[in-house]
C-alpha cells in the first residue's frame, strides 16, 4: 500500500495487489484460477502464467466506469483526484481481459461492454449472496431502510440526498445501517428525530434489518454492475424503492417501484408504507429470481470447467 504506487502507470487498484509470492505459489500448479475483479488481474500481464492454464476473471462492474462517476461525486479534492487519475489507468489497463480464458459479468450491460472491449468468452454470472429462496414476509413493517457500506462515496451521496430531500420531516421513520459511518453523518442524524443509525451491524443484523422494514430504500448515482444489496433486499425484504439507476439493465425493474425525483420518491414512500405485502408479490418474486440464486449463477463457471 506504498502511496509510491500512486505513481505506477497501472491502477492503483492492481498494482497494489501484485505479489510475487502469490504468483510462485500459483504456477506450481496448473488448476484453473478464477481472479476476483480487475484489481487482480496483474497475474495476466506474465504470458509464462497463462501458458497451458484456465485463468477466469469474476468482474465485479465496469471498473472505468466506476472510478469515472466515484470522482464526479468525491468532495474531497485530493480522493477527487486519485479517483480521475486511477480511472484513466483503468481505462488503459482494461483492454488485459481479453488475456483471460472467460470473463463472468455481472450484468447484461457490462457483458456487452466487455465484448466491445474484445474479450473472447464473456458469460454473464449473477452475483452471490446468501439466500437460494426468497422469504420476504407477509404484512406490515413500520419503518423505512437504506443499507450499505457508509465509507464508500456512492452510499454517503446517496444517504445525504435521502435525509436533505425525502426525509427532512417526521412523517416516516428511516434506519440507515451501514460500516464506517463518518462522524458528520452521526451529527447529522442526531439532529433528526426520525432517523435511525445502526453502525457496524453484523451479517445477523442486517438481515433481520431487511427483513422487518417495510420499506428498503435504495438509490444510487451509479449505473454500474449489479448491486448485491438491491439482491439481498428483493430475497428477504418487503417493497423495494429505487432509482432507475439502481435498477438499469439487470432485468429486475419489474419487481421494485421506481422514482427518480425526491417528490415521486416522497409519493411512492407513502403509499409503499400503508400498503401490505402479500403472497402475490412473493410469488412473482420467487419466478423471477429463481435465475438470480448462486445455485443457478455459478452453473456457467461449472460448465466451462467441464469443457
Amino acid at each position: 500500500m506504498s502511496p509510491l504506487l500512486h505513481f505506477s502507470r497501472r491502477p492503483f487498484i492492481v498494482c497494489s495487489r501484485d505479489n510475487d509470492d502469490l504468483r510462485r505459489r500459483l504456477m506450481a500448479d496448473k488448476y484453473p484460477i478464477l481472479l476476483e475483479g480487475l484489481h487482480c488481474c496483474s497475474l495476466l500481464e506474465d504470458e509464462n502464467f497463462l501458458k497451458d492454464r484456465i485463468v477466469m476473471v469474476r468482474a465485479h462492474n465496469v471498473e472505468a466506469n466506476y472510478y469515472s462517476r466515484l470522482a464526479a461525486g468525491e468532495h474531497n479534492p485530493f480522493r477527487k483526484v486519485y479517483l480521475c487519475l486511477d480511472a484513466v489507468k483503468i481505462r488503459r489497463y482494461e483492454s488485459i481481459l481479453s488475456r483471460a480464458s472467460a470473463v463472468f459479468a455481472i450484468s447484461p450491460n457490462d457483458k456487452m461492454a466487455f465484448e466491445r472491449m474484445g474479450c473472447p468468452k464473456v458469460l454473464l454470472v449473477s452475483g452471490s449472496h446468501p439466500f437460494n429462496d426468497v422469504s420476504s414476509q407477509s404484512g406490515l413493517g413500520t419503518y423505512a431502510l437504506y443499507h450499505g457500506n457508509l465509507a464508500v462515496t456512492e452510499n454517503r451521496n446517496a444517504v445525504d440526498y435521502l435525509l436533505d430531500n425525502v426525509f427532512f420531516d417526521e412523517e416516516y421513520p428511516l434506519v440507515i445501517a451501514g460500516n464506517h459511518p463518518s462522524t458528520r453523518l452521526k451529527k447529522k442524524v442526531e439532529k433528526m428525530k426520525n432517523v435511525t443509525l445502526v453502525e457496524n451491524p453484523d451479517d445477523a443484523q442486517m438481515n433481520q434489518l431487511i427483513a422487518d422494514a417495510q420499506v428498503n430504500l435504495l438509490v444510487t448515482n451509479q449505473p454500474t454492475g449489479l448491486k448485491i444489496k438491491l439482491l439481498n433486499s428483493l430475497f428477504a425484504g418487503r417493497h423495494c424503492l429505487v432509482n432507475s439507476d439502481m435498477v438499469r439493465g439487470t432485468g429486475l425493474e419489474n419487481l421494485c417501484k421506481i422514482a427518480d425525483t425526491p417528490e415521486t420518491l416522497r409519493e411512492c414512500l407513502h403509499m409503499l408504507m400503508q400498503r401490505e405485502f402479500d403472497v402475490s408479490q412473493r410469488q412473482q418474486r420467487e419466478a423471477v429470481l429463481a435465475s438470480f440464486t448462486t445455485s443457478h449463477a455459478i452453473q456457467p463457471i461449472l460448465n466451462l470447467l467441464d469443457k
